[in-house]
């Protein structure tokens, strides 16, 4: 944390600001610790976050976990993205926690990401741990790094998706996912 911090202090002092101002005092710490909890996907493991949580089932049919808020920080610039993500699959003796989809969007989007790898991460992770017959994840978010800088376009989203198994192989189980998510 202190080599963070500093770094915060460096960065305060290298654009003007007087880093020991009233207002910046405790900023290189805040914005260090903030670091931190945006990255804390770092310090987990895929085996912690599901924690045991996959259970036997008999159910074959299609497990849809929808609009999963994420947020990401881009690896590029350091600026959020922010969206919501999409998580199916298709059970082979087992289920996952519903609770347990949604952590592990979060540990990965809490690493310094480009959304193309989030998307494909989640779906091999979900895959792993299910041993389904496929995956399907969707990642519709919006970047900082293209809203408040460079182009500066408002109302662009970016669309991700990765297939595994069937939802790459059986266009009928692709095309069902994509049904059942849209809005």
């Amino acid at each position: 944390m202190e080599n963070i911090k500093t770094a915060y202090a460096q960065i305060l002092a290298g654009i003007g600001e007087d880093v020991t101002r009233d207002g910046l005092r405790d900023t290189p710490a805040r914005a260090a610790k903030a670091m931190k909890f945006l990255t804390h996907g770092y310090d987990q493991t895929l085996n912690e976050v599901v924690n045991g949580a996959i259970f036997e089932s008999d159910s074959d049919e299609m497990v849809i976990v929808r609009n999963i808020e994420l947020y990401s920080l881009c690896e590029h610039h350091l600026l959020p993205f922010i969206g919501k993500c999409h998580v199916a699959y298709l059970p082979r003796g087992k289920v996952i926690g519903l609770s347990k989809v949604a952590r592990i969007v979060d540990m990965y989007a809490r690493r310094l990401q480009i959304q193309e790898s989030l998307t494909k991460q989640i779906a091999t992770a979900v895959l792993e741990v299910t041993d389904g017959l496929g995956v399907g994840v969707i990642i519709e978010s919006q970047h900082m790094c293209m809203m408040m800088r460079g182009v500066q376009k408002q109302n662009s989203s970016m669309t991700t998706s990765s297939m595994l198994g069937t939802f790459r192989s059986d266009i009928n189980t692709r095309n069902e996912f994509l049904s059942l998510v849209r809005d």
